[in-house]
């Protein structure tokens, strides 16, 4: 833990690139005064405030609500998707985890799949891809009910909440060698699968979401769960190995 109390003097190492074409390299700044009780973004706001005045182009990078929800805040930072603090996006990230003269990597979420824009920022289109093909209810569920009319388990329930946590914000990707998308995946299929309303199209849904992941070039997982120890909403691989089982079985049926 860094000091709660007394500034401290960060030095900060950032990815720069000017486009997708650039090589990119990493440049030096020297950050003094830091509040411990600063967010990791609000310290590279007051760094972009400084390039302005400086005359000099502010870090490009991706945020949003700033509230841990739309999972925007990408980054790896020390070599770490969203920083050294479990079940915490970079938006939630403080400067009280660090210490004074520490020196600080930041750099963008790297993957095939996401090409870099610029900066810190990646192009993380290919997930609205995967969505596209299949994350969704099109099915005639007829009007809405009472939702205690409703027959859905606890458990499935629960499950499904866990689930539809995910935030799409790719930790799980950058984390892993492969580049696999597959906790993402799997966390928006059985979400829908989970619930009556989705079950209708669960097999078509399965097929369609891992082939769209599989054209888009993301890897295979590696089973050494680097996704879930990063993913900032603590989804559990326990969807991967659901995903594995609903696909292998809509396969099987679509055979017969």
């Amino acid at each position: 833990m860094g000091n709660n109390t007394q500034s401290m003097n960060i030095s900060l190492k950032v990815w720069r690139q000017k486009d997708r074409l650039d090589k990119g390299h990493m440049e030096d700044y020297k950050m003094d005064n830091v509040s411990p009780d600063m967010s990791f973004l609000e310290l590279i706001d007051v760094l972009n405030e400084r390039l302005v005045r400086e005359g000099k182009d502010p870090i490009a990078f991706d945020h949003d609500c700033r509230e841990g929800i739309c999972g925007m805040c990408s980054l790896m930072i020390n070599g770490q998707a969203h920083g050294p603090e479990a079940l915490t996006t970079t938006c939630q990230l403080h400067m009280r985890k660090f210490k004074n003269g520490d020196t600080i990597v930041v750099e963008p979420f790297r993957a095939r799949a996401f090409p870099v824009l610029k900066d810190l920022m990646v192009d993380r289109s290919a997930f609205d891809e995967i969505i596209a093909a299949g994350g969704y209810v099109n099915v005639s569920t007829g009007n809405p009910q009472d939702a205690n009319a409703l027959p859905i388990s606890k458990e499935n329930a629960d499950l499904s909440m866990d689930a539809a946590a995910c935030v799409g914000c790719a930790a799980c990707v950058a984390s892993c060698k492969n580049a696999s998308a597959m906790l993402f995946v799997s966390a928006k299929v059985s979400q829908l699968a989970l619930l009556p309303q989705g079950a209708v199209e669960a097999d078509e849904r399965v097929q369609s979401m891992v082939e769209k992941m599989d054209e888009l070039g993301f890897g295979n997982c590696t089973n050494e769960r680097e996704c879930e120890a990063s993913c900032p909403k603590g989804i559990d691989i326990s969807n991967i190995a659901r995903m594995n089982r609903d696909f292998l079985k809509s396969s099987i049926s679509a055979k017969k």
